[in-house]
Order: C-alpha cells, then structure tokens, then sequence
C-alpha cells in the first residue's frame, strides 16, 4: 500500500489546508471561534482521515476514513459557501478553493471506488 504521504490526493488536501488558513486569517475576528475554526477544523479533516485510514492497513477501516475524509470535504465547501455569502471570501479565492476541493473529491471517490471493486 505504501505510503500514505505519497498519495497525490493527501498531497493536495495539505496544500488546501495551507490555502485555507492563509485566507481564514482575514476572516472577521469575531468568527475565530465560530466560522473560521470550523472551516480549518474540516479542511485538516481531509489529509488527517486519508492518513488514518491509509495507517489501518485494513481495506475496510481505509474505506471508512476515505468516506468521512469525502464528507469532510463537501462539509468545507458548505462553509466556504456560507463564506462567501457572508462577503468574508472574495469571489476569486472562493472559486480556487471550490475547484480545490472538486478536484480533491473527485479523487476520493476513484480511491472509493477502486478499493470497492472486487
């Protein structure tokens, strides 16, 4: 199986992290421990459960965290939504972001599939 760090899908979901606590900093302060903490929360959600699962070593335990790591990602673009409705997330970064966590999801759901085919 290899290593979880080489992984090109746990690879750009660390570099979403990164992007998202850059652009959550301008965020107003007063969502620190609302909006914003919940945005980093699920964005570390991503690369973290990929890891766990990957670190399992059972088929059926990497399918489970691959699925929470898919929830977590279409839980961040919720927000990132919720953002962008809120003007705290200008319409550019909002777009890079989205795209972002498409392109992440999508790979999830090969990972998914792959693993779920006899």
């Amino acid at each position: 199986m290899g290593n979880y760090k080489e992984l090109i899908v746990w690879q750009k979901s660390v570099d979403l992290v990164t992007e998202i606590y850059k652009v959550t900093t301008t965020f107003p302060k007063e969502e620190l421990y609302g909006l914003t903490s919940q945005i980093r929360r699920s964005s570390v959600s991503i690369p973290s459960n990929i890891a766990e699962g990957h670190s399992r070593r059972s088929t059926n335990d990497y399918l489970q965290f691959l699925k929470i790591a898919r929830g977590s990602s279409a839980e961040l673009e919720t927000q990132l939504i919720i953002s962008k409705n809120l003007n705290y997330l200008n319409p550019e970064n909002f777009q890079i972001l989205i795209e972002k966590i498409s392109e992440i999801s999508k790979m999830l759901n090969a990972v998914i599939t792959k693993l779920q085919t006899p």
